[in-house]
Order: C-alpha cells, then structure tokens, then sequence
C-alpha cells in the first residue's frame, strides 16, 4: 500500500494549475486564451467605466438627429428616437453582464452545495436530488422562461431567477460526479483513517478538485447566458424601457434594418466580442485545468 506521503502528494497534484503565476505563464502561452481574456477585460471596462466613456445621455430623447448615420458627433449614429447609439451599448452592457454574473453565481453556489450534498451523503438523499435536477432538465428553457416571466412580468429579477433554476442542475451534476470520483480514492481513505472528518476532507480535498471544471463551465456559459438576456430584450421582456440594453437595440435596428443599418451592427457587434472572448477564455481554462489537454505534461 502506498505511504500516507506519496497519497497526499498525489491529491496535491490533483488539485489544479498549481500557483497563480504558474497561471498566468500556461495562459500566456495560449493565443486564443490571451485574446479572449484582453476582450473579456475591454468588456468588462466598458461596463464598469461606462459612465466616463459615453457621450450622450443614453437615454434623451433628441428631435432633431434621428436615425442619423455615424459621425464626429454620434460615434455609432442615433435611433428611432434621436438617442446615442454608442452611449446606449456602452451603458447597455452593464446588464447582459449583471444577469450573467447574478444568475449563474447564484446556481453555482446552488448547485455546488447540493452536488457535495449528493455525492457526499447517503444514498435515498443522492437520488432525491437526482429527481430534481431530472425534474428541472426536462423542461425546454425557453418555455420555462416564457411561462415564468409571463407570470412574474418582464424584469431584471424574472431573467436571473430563470437562468439561476435551470442552470443549478448542470454544476450540481458536475460536482457530483466529482464528489463520488474523489469519495472512494486513496488519499480520502487514508484522511479517514487518520480521523479527518467530512467537513475537512470536503473543504481539503473534494472542494479544490472540483473548483476547476466549474470555472470551465461558467466561462463557457456566460456567452449563452448574455445570448439569451439579449433574446428576451429583443422579444420586448427583458429590462423596461428606456433602460439601454444590447437586446433593445437590436430590436431598434431590426426595425428600421431599411433606413439605416447601424443599429443593428452596434447591437450586434458587442454580442460577438463577448461571446468570443468567454469562449476563447474558457477554453484556455480547460487547457490550464484538465490535466489531461494541458499541453505542458
């Protein structure tokens, strides 16, 4: 049998990327990754600094400047109505990004709980849970948000309550699959013996091993989560207006597509960049997290 020694060294390699400078050196070797992590900071700047970079009022009404095109004074054209089209998706990302990271922080809080609860606990909790999460995951998402803000109303609050519900399931399946991988290897064993208790080898052991397919998971769902605030905006049950948001701007756009195409472009382009950057980021994180694509071993 292997030495308490040589089982722990082993859980320590199991544990991830090793140092947080050893980090940053695995993704700076990755071109993709760096690129999605230099638009996921512009994104994430533009929102937090929103209010020093826009120009106009996104939400004034201008009679004069409508639907104009792009120019020294309107960087990205005016709308319907006159306002700023560049003020509206500088300031509108700051929604897309509050319901991404609202929603899915609260499921994976949910759903790590839970998927420690699952795969740690007995065996009738460990299918209870499971009928639940089934239970979730059967019904189509669209629906199950058309049917919930229909009955809540359009809001900020119906979007992450919606995406927080079926999003919990997922990182709660993750975790425990996990969990009962890690339950039954050696170095948990040998912690047992020595009297470790649940609570230590879960926060020791178990935690930090399953930390890093939920960060993969996350980053990859961002894109779809932004995807689908900006499809219920566009649907007209997203925020309220005059609240700039990517989605409404599209809507905007789609309706004068004929006179003028640039708030199409505007509401669209940041979708884009969003979405490239957590996808390119996310899979630079795959590549740093799972040992077995890791390109240094």
């Amino acid at each position: 049998m292997a030495s308490v020694e040589a089982i722990r060294s082993e859980a320590d390699v199991v544990q991830g990327p090793g140092t947080f400078r050893s980090f940053l050196g695995q993704l700076r070797r990755n071109r993709l990754g760096v690129l999605g992590a230099v638009l996921v900071v512009l994104v994430f700047a533009s929102a937090i600094f929103a209010p020093l970079i826009v120009t106009h009022d996104p939400i004034r009404i201008m009679v004069g400047p409508r639907l104009t095109d792009p120019s020294l004074d309107f960087l990205l054209g005016t709308d319907q109505l006159g306002r700023d089209t560049f003020s509206r998706v500088v300031m509108g990302g700051r929604v897309p990004l509050l319901v991404a990271f609202a929603s899915l922080g609260s499921s994976l809080a949910v759903g790590l709980v839970l998927g420690l609860i699952a795969g740690f606990g007995p065996r009738w909790l460990d299918n209870l849970l499971l009928v639940v999460f089934d239970t979730i995951r059967s019904f189509p998402g669209i629906i199950f948000a058309l049917a919930v803000i229909g009955l809540l109303g359009p809001s900020l609050g119906s979007i992450i309550f919606v995406i927080s519900i079926t999003s919990m399931p997922i990182y709660a399946r993750v975790v425990r699959t996990q969990t009962e991988t890690l339950r039954n290897s050696e170095y948990v064993a040998a912690e047992r013996s020595m009297g470790a208790g649940t609570t230590r080898i879960l926060a020791v052991h178990v935690l930090p091993n399953v930390i890093g397919p939920l960060i993969i998971l996350v980053s990859m769902d961002v894109p779809a989560v932004i995807a689908v605030e900006a499809g219920l905006s566009f649907l007209g049950l997203g925020v309220s207006p005059p609240t700039p948001d990517w989605g409404a701007v599209l809507n905007d756009g789609y309706n004068f597509i004929q006179q003028t195409p640039w708030l199409v472009v505007a509401g669209g382009i940041p979708i884009v960049l969003a979405t490239l950057g957590f996808t390119f980021l996310g899979e630079a994180l795959r590549d740093i997290f799972d040992p077995k694509l890791r390109k240094d071993l």
